[in-house]
């Protein structure tokens, strides 16, 4: 069976077996997921090496020999073909860390899905900041939220949320009311089990105007423990979080302290200071989150104009340059990175980054805005 959207080619289901199948080996979790395909390429390949040349991921961080006997005697779970049929027949998509459409942001953080349900389209652009706050709100927070996330969605900014009561559901729908606005729901639970059930019509919503994601199984429940998986998602897909009305307990302060983690910035939008629903985002604050009244607060702080949706930014051609030159220009977009993931991704060290950095500014094709970030400058 082939996969096919619009009519354009797409992974052949046995390809998802392979994926499926190495996700499903008990003690491979996504970081370990990401560190073998890394290495390796594809799971079909990891699942081959583990077989004929298992000696190979013995350095591997993470592997072990128990590990590698059970990629060896691993096979796609008994659900699997008819997981996949049902997903060609209710026109939703499965796109893999390999896949050109898997968004660009989640793919850098550490632990990134090895792959993703899809309703709708996902939004082409990199530039989404995710909104999320208490599921009570106030009329305040909800006001707030709704006329935030309709200002940056104006501006060509994706609004990345979790579909839930309250906030959640403001966000997105302050998206959707802007025009061409767009929207990317994340649920804790599959895509054929809406949680909370009164927001299908939200759902159906949101995949005409972007998309709903999961990276749980399509008949998966919302069990508690997607929820904290589900928010290093929201804050993964996004440039930024904005928190919105947080009792000091929040979840919403969990999303928060994995945007700080993933080197991505946080946002606080300030209540009063009677409010219990907003004292975790004035704890925030006092943390050093930006306080934000309105969107371009949130705009400056990535040091140059967020370019509208659907549009792609067109950077300088880079002069002659060096290969560990070439190398970290490579791994420079339109839209700031931070140093720490360049030297991740690059595994050259620190100082040699930083200095290859500045000598790609002196070169005049490399900006730095603050707080170490470093992005292609724009023609």
């Amino acid at each position: 069976m082939r996969w096919t959207i619009d009519g354009a080619e797409k992974m052949d289901a046995q390809d998802l077996h392979s994926w499926i199948t190495l996700k499903n080996v008990p003690g491979i979790g996504n970081l370990l997921f990401k560190r073998l395909i890394t290495r390796c390429g594809t799971p079909e390949r990891v699942l081959r090496t583990a077989r004929k040349k298992p000696q190979t991921l013995h350095t591997i961080a993470g592997i072990t020999p128990h590990l590698i006997s059970a990629m060896d005697r691993a096979d796609a779970p008994h659900w699997t073909s008819t997981e996949l049929e049902k997903v060609q027949e209710q026109g939703y998509r499965i796109i893999t860390l390999n896949d050109p459409d898997y968004p660009y942001l989640l793919a850098q953080i550490p632990d990134p899905p090895p792959y993703l349900y899809v309703a709708g389209n996902l939004p082409q652009t990199n530039t989404a900041i995710a909104m999320v706050g208490s599921r009570k709100p106030t009329s305040y927070g909800r006001q707030a939220c709704q006329k935030l996330s309709a200002q940056l969605a104006r501006k060509g900014v994706a609004i990345i949320s979790g579909m839930a009561l309250g906030i959640d559901s403001a966000a997105h729908k302050g998206a959707l009311s802007a025009d061409s606005g767009k929207t990317v729901a994340v649920l804790g639970s599959g895509l054929a089990c809406i949680y909370p059930p009164q927001n299908r019509g939200l759902f159906e919503q949101i995949i005409r105007n972007g998309a709903v994601v999961s990276e749980f199984a399509l008949f998966a429940r919302p069990e508690a423990h997607h929820f904290p998986q589900r928010n290093r998602v929201i804050s993964g897909l996004s440039l930024g979080t904005v928190v919105v009305e947080a009792a000091d307990r929040s979840g919403s302060l969990i999303t928060a302290r994995l945007a700080a983690e993933q080197n991505r910035e946080v946002f606080a939008v300030p209540g009063s200071i009677d409010s219990f629903e907003s004292a975790g985002t004035h704890q925030l604050i006092q943390q050093g989150a930006k306080l934000v009244t309105k969107a371009d607060d949130i705009l400056e702080e990535f040091g140059q104009p967020i370019a509208p949706a659907m549009e792609t930014p067109t950077t300088l051609s880079p002069p002659s340059l060096n290969t560990e030159q070439a190398q970290i220009h490579d791994l420079l977009t339109p839209y700031p990175v931070h140093i720490d993931m360049l030297v991740k991704q690059s595994g050259l060290a620190a100082g040699t980054v930083s200095g290859i950095l500045l000598q790609l500014e002196l070169l005049g094709v490399v900006l730095q805005s603050s707080g170490k970030r470093f992005s292609l400058r724009q023609s």
